[in-house]
């Protein structure tokens, strides 16, 4: 018999990949309602007064900060342990993610966090920055979905997901709409609006 994986970490490979697929479903949903408004400066500068607004973009970066957080801490670890790889650090786990296929870019994916962090900081003094950031976080979040996917497709070619329900997934929960050019600058993502 020749050993695809390693049995023992089976299982929290496969509560890792449950739980980041129920992360990214939220967030595809989070994702479809907040891109479907048209985005543009006047809708950043009304978030100080609209209720509503706020509430959601709270809604995309909890949600966007703890998949990302996730597949960091959890997925990828989870599934390095699982081929034999032992990680030490999230750069050691991201460059072995990388060379497995999981991860396109790891400085891609430590440069989401920079948008990430705006949209945290930035919507109640500069709306141009919070403006960028915003267009910014949706390829980043369709990274994190093909990320996801990615580790589904490792789990089921090595035959991980025996006990494991089928869901959607996430790349097809979110909504493929035209937003602006996103260009990668220094380590993290902005966008150039048309």
């Amino acid at each position: 018999m020749i050993l695809t994986y390693l049995p023992e970490h089976a299982e929290s490979a496969r509560t890792a990949l449950d739980l980041a697929e129920r992360e990214s479903a939220h967030l595809g949903y989070t994702c479809n309602t907040l891109y479907a408004e048209a985005i543009d400066l006047a809708w950043v500068k009304a978030l100080a007064e609209r209720e509503d607004l706020a509430e959601k973009i709270d809604a995309f970066v909890a949600r966007f900060g703890r998949l990302q957080d996730h597949i960091g801490e959890k997925l990828l670890p989870a599934f390095a342990i699982l081929l034999g790889e032992q990680p030490k650090s999230l750069l050691d786990v991201l460059g072995y993610a990388e060379r497995m296929g999981w991860v396109e870019d790891a400085e891609a994916f430590i440069g989401a966090r920079k948008p990430r962090n705006l949209l945290v900081h930035e919507y109640m003094s500069e709306s141009e920055l919070f403006h960028a950031a915003l267009i910014a976080a949706k390829p980043a979040t369709e990274m994190l979905f093909r990320i996801v996917a990615a580790t589904r497709a490792e789990a089921t070619m090595r035959g991980v997901l025996t006990q494991m329900r089928e869901k959607p997934r996430p790349n097809d929960l979110v909504a493929k709409q035209p937003l602006g050019e996103a260009v990668e600058f220094g380590r993290g993502w902005i966008a150039r609006t048309p």
